[in-house]
């Protein structure tokens, strides 16, 4: 069965990162993934959390949100709170972009990340991770410069999805590659070859080691084409 755009099984969307793109935050990326575009900005705020109060360290934190019409059809603002299905995606992110710092000894300084998703196709988490990482760079860059503290950033944190249709494994699913999936799978690493987190469900079926094995290994050529992408933009 054909790819809805008619890519390979091992053939990533096109990706584009654009840098700063928001003049007020001290860290911005745009990330473009396919039909998928991700808004991630990087505020960096005094103070930190209660828990850390008089420890010297800082905390990263991430927050997700979808515009209402960044679907096929409208959907309601979360005006009561983060939904279920969002706060599990902010907190996926915030863990993912924590896992790219070398450190949390910067001072009691808070860095937020805002992953907005101006336009959905698939991928929407994974790319706020990979988008948010690029922002997260260059405000920790900032905070160094600020507080006269070594960047606490460490290494580049990116994420892919993977999964298996009609018995194909493939990489990067678009929506409706992600609606129809047997098997899906989100994997996020930090360079060069390190795993933070691999999410994986059999949504219409189940799967053995090997196949999971499979996906495992085409999520990791995906998520190095991304380091590249990154590394490009930041010019590391």
């Amino acid at each position: 069965m054909p790819r809805p755009d008619g890519r390979t099984p091992n053939q990533l969307r096109p990706v584009v990162l654009e840098r700063r793109v928001n003049p007020y935050a001290e860290g911005s990326c745009l990330i473009r993934m396919g039909g998928t575009l991700v808004h991630c900005t990087a505020s960096v705020e005094q103070g930190a959390p209660g828990w850390k109060k008089g420890s010297g360290e800082g905390w990263v934190t991430a927050e997700y949100a979808m515009l209402p019409r960044a679907t096929s059809e409208r959907t309601e603002r979360e005006r009561r709170g983060a939904g279920g299905r969002t706060q599990e995606i902010q907190r996926l992110i915030g863990r993912s972009l924590r896992a790219a710092m070398k450190t949390m000894a910067f001072g009691e300084w808070t860095i937020k990340v805002d992953c907005d998703v101006l336009q959905a196709d698939g991928g929407t988490r994974t790319a706020g991770i990979t988008g948010g990482c690029v922002a997260l760079a260059d405000a920790c860059a900032w905070l160094a410069n600020r507080a006269g503290v070594p960047d606490p950033f460490g290494s580049l944190v990116a994420a892919v999805s993977v999964g298996v249709i009609e018995g194909e494994p493939r990489l990067d699913l678009c929506y409706h590659e992600d609606r129809d999936a047997g098997v899906d799978a989100n994997i996020v690493m930090v360079e060069p070859d390190r795993f933070v987190e691999v999410q994986g469900t059999g949504e219409q079926g189940t799967f053995v080691r090997a196949e999971f094995d499979g996906l495992i290994t085409l999520a990791e050529t995906g998520i190095r084409e991304l380091f590249a992408a990154q590394r490009a933009i930041l010019g590391r």
